[in-house]
């Protein structure tokens, strides 16, 4: 899809960081955006901050990691919009790992909306996609995390490597559709992703501190020095789809 202007984009995780960064730059492509957070008051002022870029430019509440949640912003985007061609599967959190004290709370958390949450919004909007027949493109955001193993034993890192399988392997069947997909893998990025335990829902549990003194709770050591490389010339795009 080379044509934006006029299009629609949903993205979600679009309150702050880097969905914010990508609804801003829809809207300033002309697109309409519809920016998607579970966070009510950060998405309203995210929404106000978009209106001298771009005149159509709405907020909706939505926990990616409740499919109903996720299917309701997808309607409110058909309302709103019409036809939705890009979306982006940005929300993310960051959890605790390590092998000491092992959260389940934790792993289900992650997962659901690091890795869920994607899957969750390829199932709400891709038969849109194909049945309006008018192209659109699928934007995933992974991690450098989800192409090396320097976490160690690491929700975060496992639902990176997930997002990562999942998107080259629907590339491959979405290619002869036209329809291209793009798994997003940045380095480190000035967010609020390591606060993100504010927006944790009560059915996973209070988000805990690690102990002091075992390894997940100890100061983190230094990047490994490829992992240094890799995040120096790798905070990069790896686009799954010829164009």
């Amino acid at each position: 899809m080379r044509e934006l202007a006029g299009k629609t984009a949903f993205v979600t995780g679009g309150a702050s960081g880097i969905g914010l960064a990508l609804g801003r730059a829809f809207a300033q492509a002309g697109m309409k955006v519809m920016l998607a957070d579970i966070e009510a008051d950060a998405l309203a002022a995210a929404v106000e901050s978009l209106r001298d870029v771009g005149p159509d430019v709405r907020g909706v509440a939505c926990d990616v990691a409740d499919a109903a949640s996720v299917a309701h912003a997808a309607q409110a985007s058909y309302a709103a919009f019409g036809h939705v061609h890009v979306v982006c599967n940005n929300a993310g959190v960051a959890g605790g790992s390590g092998i000491d004290d092992i959260s389940l709370d934790n792993w289900r958390w992650v997962l659901d909306v690091n890795l869920m949450g994607v899957l969750h919004g390829i199932h709400a909007f891709l038969p849109h996609i194909r049945a309006h027949g008018e192209g659109g493109h699928i934007v995933n955001t992974a991690s450098m995390a989800g192409l090396q193993s320097g976490l160690g034993f690491s929700p975060y890192a496992t639902s990176k490597f997930a997002v990562v399988a999942m998107s080259e392997g629907l590339a491959m069947q979405l290619k002869p559709l036209g329809i291209g997909v793009t798994v997003l893998c940045p380095g480190f990025v000035r967010t609020r992703i390591s606060g993100s335990g504010r927006n944790r829902p009560e059915r996973y549990g209070p988000a805990r501190a690690p102990d002091p003194a075992s390894a997940a709770g100890r100061p983190r050591r230094k990047p490994s020095p490829q992992f240094a490389r890799m995040n120096s010339t790798c905070s990069r795009i790896r686009r799954c789809t010829t164009r």
